[in-house]
């Protein structure tokens, strides 16, 4: 769960600020961001999110923010994984809208270069260092093997592949082993629960899982030096991770939107 309170802060930062849009349901009036290519089938723990308000609204009605809880959660879930802490700046406002279109659009797709990862973070204000250090979030969780198919036909380490292919054909109903979909694999195979820069390690032993992890390994000049500076040492890579998150917890939406502190985190304010 620790791995899905940080990708859900993430995956909410980078369409409309930190706003807390990804958790709201759709309705009649409004197709949300939970049903975006890049979140539906991905993002989970919103029920958690959804406890975690509950309780704080009979604690201290209308004071913290979902979008402050958001960032929050995630601090304490790298923290309680192994990972480094940092305070985090509050006084986020709730949005009030979602955005399916922004998601698909705003979100870095695993199946990504670096050019076009280089770039999502450019279009939110954020650098490549930052782009590196917080792909090492990786370093917990799982994804699906939809979202690494390419991988299993591609180049790497042959054992690391092979297993991925077992692991991916093992619960598929087809008789030709084809790839399933809804089998969930660690991101990280060296320490997959905890916060750690074995992510990086792994990279440069063809074990990135995502085609867009495994990418920054082959890439030269500044991503490139990242990867080796991170896999030698962990406090830099500990350093430069709580910076980044500090500067994407600042990402906020236009000037002049309009905000609230929900009474649940999936629905406006009535």
């Amino acid at each position: 769960m620790a791995a899905s309170l940080l990708r859900l802060h993430f995956h909410d930062c980078f369409v409309n600020g930190c706003d807390a849009s990804v958790l709201l349901d759709d309705t009649a009036e409004m197709v949300g961001e939970k049903t975006a290519g890049p979140n539906a089938n991905s993002l989970r723990g919103f029920d958690v999110v959804e406890g975690i308000k509950a309780e704080l609204e009979m604690a201290c009605p209308e004071t913290v923010s979902c979008a402050d809880l958001l960032a929050i959660a995630a601090r304490d879930s790298v923290l309680l994984s192994g990972g480094p802490t940092w305070p985090v700046e509050v006084g986020r406002r709730d949005g009030t809208i979602a955005s399916r279109p922004l998601a698909t659009t705003n979100l870095p797709s695993p199946t990504s270069g670096v050019a076009a990862l280089l770039q999502k973070f450019e279009n939110v204000g954020l650098s490549a260092r930052d782009m590196v250090a917080l792909s090492g979030a990786h370093t917990i969780g799982k994804a699906r093997c939809s979202t690494f198919a390419s991988r299993l036909t591609g180049a790497g380490d042959r054992l690391f592949l092979q297993s991925l292919r077992q692991l991916c054909s093992g619960s598929s109903s087809s008789s030709n082993g084809t790839t399933t979909a809804s089998s969930l694999v660690h991101l990280d195979v060296g320490s997959p629960a905890v916060f750690d820069n074995q992510y990086y390690a792994n990279l440069f032993a063809g074990e990135g899982l995502l085609p867009s992890d495994q990418a920054l390994a082959a890439e030269a000049g500044e991503v490139g030096a990242l990867v080796k500076a991170y896999a030698a040492d962990e406090a830099l890579f500990f350093e430069d991770f709580v910076a980044s998150m500090v500067r994407m917890g600042r990402l906020a939406p236009p000037a002049g939107s309009p905000g609230e502190v929900r009474k649940s985190c999936r629905a406006v304010n009535s």
